[in-house]
């Protein structure tokens, strides 16, 4: 049985062939959310998913692609109203990679940061956000300490996330709220073995967390611990901080 104290019956999600997000789309279906629209660069990989949760809970699914680094030069985002809007895109990459070589290294920052601004600015319109409503972008743990293993991620991260609190800033007191979420590890495709499993948690669990306070805002960290643990690495001597 779905239950209707979730304020966002419509929902909108940028990386729509995320695990994480597909994770958040079900848990907020049994919240009772209704419609659903997915952008993606692979509209084929979000139809099964798409097929699933129009069959098993009648609800209203529609889909376009959108490839973030060609697309954005070429097309304007149109962004229609919704109750939530959910910015999951990313791209772990390949940091041995991009350490020496340009392209890699500029995919990373394009996807998690560049990419992502036309569409969150395209959301959060001055008309938009005269109106209730919430956007939800999901950065990371990485944001807050640059590490030799994913220095390239976590600057993009760090960037999406000073450009996301900046919004929640200039949004305060109006209707539409801002909620930036610093995400610690989390099982997925994209994190397997590069996660430890002893800090990370399920997709569920992340989900169901995240929306017990819908109407949530500002920066926060996800699971909530992640917190005491960024503050702890913050501290450690560069001679540890070299090994991470």
């Amino acid at each position: 049985m779905r239950s209707n104290k979730n304020p966002f019956k419509s929902i909108f999600i940028l990386g729509g062939t995320s695990e994480l997000a597909q994770e958040i789309c079900l848990s907020l279906i049994q919240k009772g959310a209704q419609k659903f629209h997915f952008v993606s660069r692979n509209k084929d990989k979000n139809i099964p998913f798409m097929n699933q949760i129009a069959k098993e809970y009648d609800v209203e699914v529609s889909c376009e692609k959108f490839e973030l680094i060609k697309d954005n030069l070429e097309k304007k985002p149109k962004i229609e109203f919704f109750d939530l809007y959910i910015i999951a895109a990313g791209y772990l990459g390949d940091s041995s990679l991009a350490n020496n070589n340009i392209e890699e290294s500029i995919k990373i920052a394009t996807i998690n940061y560049l990419s992502l601004i036309p569409w969150i600015i395209s959301i959060t319109s001055k008309e938009r956000i005269s109106k209730p409503g919430s956007i939800w972008i999901l950065s990371s743990v990485a944001a807050d300490k640059g590490r030799p293993s994913n220095y390239h991620y976590g600057a993009a991260k760090a960037g999406l996330t000073i450009f996301c609190e900046g919004l929640f800033y200039r949004c305060i007191g109006k209707p539409f709220k801002v909620r930036v979420i610093k995400a610690g590890f989390v099982y997925t495709s994209m994190s397997k073995n590069k996660a430890p499993k002893l800090l990370s948690v399920s997709k569920k669990y992340f989900a169901n967390k995240l929306i017990q306070k819908p109407q949530k805002e500002g920066v926060e960290y996800l699971p909530f611990w992640w917190i005491f643990i960024m503050k702890a690495i913050s501290i450690l001597p560069k001679a540890i901080v070299k090994r991470l």
